[in-house]
């Protein structure tokens, strides 16, 4: 039974290496996966993520933002993620609507309202099976992203908006617990690795 999987947290997380890992264990299992991100996953898609990311020209205001978010899910989702999983295809998502109720709502103050309304007019009920949070220090993260070269607009943020993104996901696991699980993600990478092992082997369990 195919299953979509999200991968969630702030920059410098770790959550491309996150889902590498977890699409090798589960080839290892037979089972075909598609690795996306978002915003992104399509040709429309990613041009929309270049526009949100970019730092050159005219910068979107706070609604501009969260509808190009949108824009650009309602694509992904009708071009790569919802023909997956009816192919019965595992879909592992870097980033997803949690990331929206994060950024855009609780770091970027704009109401879970107006949030849920796009949701459900985008996404209907297609709702991620779970959601993985690689969650660690703002100063952490940022002193990795920093490591990587230069900084997109949302990685040239302040402190204090990637501590209100931080809260935005914990805020989010704790209300659902049943369908998110957060991971320490300041730990060296066989410890991360360990705990999404034992993530992967309980989904199995599950079933």
């Amino acid at each position: 039974m195919a299953r979509f999987i999200t991968i969630e947290g702030g920059e410098g997380a770790g959550k491309s290496t996150a889902q590498r890992f977890i699409a090798d264990r589960l080839a290892e299992r037979g089972i075909t996966t598609v690795q996306t991100r978002e915003p992104g996953g399509t040709p429309l898609a990613e041009a929309i993520r270049q526009t949100l990311l970019s730092v050159d020209g005219e910068a979107p205001v706070e609604m501009t933002e969260l509808l190009l978010v949108f824009a650009a899910r309602a694509q992904h989702l009708a071009k790569v993620i919802e023909p997956a999983l009816s192919r019965g295809d595992w879909v592992l998502s870097d980033r997803f609507t949690d990331a929206t109720y994060a950024y855009q709502g609780a770091a970027r103050g704009l109401s879970t309202a107006t949030i849920l309304h796009l949701e459900q007019l985008v996404q209907g009920g297609r709702q991620p099976d779970k959601v993985l949070i690689l969650d660690l220090p703002p100063e952490i993260g940022m002193a990795r992203a920093r490591s990587r070269g230069e900084l997109d607009r949302f990685e040239r943020e302040d402190h204090d908006f990637y501590e209100r993104v931080r809260a935005g996901y914990l805020m989010r696991a704790e209300a659902m617990p049943e369908r998110y699980s957060v991971i320490d993600a300041g730990q060296a990478l066989p410890q991360v690795e360990s705990a999404l092992t034992a993530e992967i082997e309980g989904w199995f369990d599950e079933r």
